[in-house]
């Protein structure tokens, strides 16, 4: 059967649009030029994730960076930093915070961490893993909300983040999540109040 002159054209214009969205993917774009142990965060201590638990991206040209999410190890800072670099672990969070307020990188924030157990929320946050353990108050001490908070403030200054719950949120908080964390002991009233007094006057 003869092809139409039309059929052709809408074929084509649908080929083309299909070109056009795959060469505007998210993935289809080069990747930022990047330098090993560079940090986001001055001051941090960089310890990379095995490549397995993040994947590289472009943030926030590829995807809106507009949340935060808080989480707590269930451990401690040294286990967790051990975890995120075990491939097998399949998981990492970009930072991990100690009680005496050490920050340690692990994954770029142009990059994608598997840390909420959702990929679209993968994709639009920053995730902050803080060691303890959801029902030790103990866990939670003076410098790690002070430090936490400063790293906070930071992440929310870059990409215009409102500090408040609906953007700082927990782990427990994340669609579809089976995690408790940061659980009841960690102070939201506190941490967004310390938030908001670490970032921009």
């Amino acid at each position: 059967m003869a092809t139409s002159r039309r059929g052709l054209l809408i074929g084509g214009a649908v080929v083309a649009l299909g070109t056009i969205g795959y060469l505007n993917a998210p993935h289809a774009r080069p990747h930022r030029p990047r330098k090993a142990g560079e940090l986001d965060y001055p001051g941090a201590q960089w310890v990379a994730a095995a490549g397995a638990n993040w994947r590289m991206a472009d943030r926030p040209d590829d995807y809106r960076v507009d949340r935060v999410v808080v989480h707590v190890v269930q451990g401690s800072f040294g286990s967790a930093l051990r975890a995120f670099q075990d491939p097998g672990h399949k998981a990492a969070a970009h930072y991990v915070v100690r009680k005496d307020g050490h920050v340690a990188q692990t994954v770029r924030e142009l990059d994608v961490a598997f840390h909420a157990g959702n990929r679209e929320y993968n994709e639009r946050s920053v995730g902050i893993e803080h060691e303890g353990f959801v029902d030790e108050a103990s866990s939670f001490t003076d410098a790690m909300y002070a430090s936490s908070a400063r790293l906070t403030a930071a992440i929310c200054a870059r990409y215009r983040i409102a500090v408040d719950r609906r953007h700082i949120i927990g782990h427990v908080e994340v669609p579809g999540t089976d995690h408790t964390d940061p659980g009841p002991h960690w102070d939201w009233a506190r941490y967004i109040k310390l938030v908001g007094a670490a970032g921009p006057a």
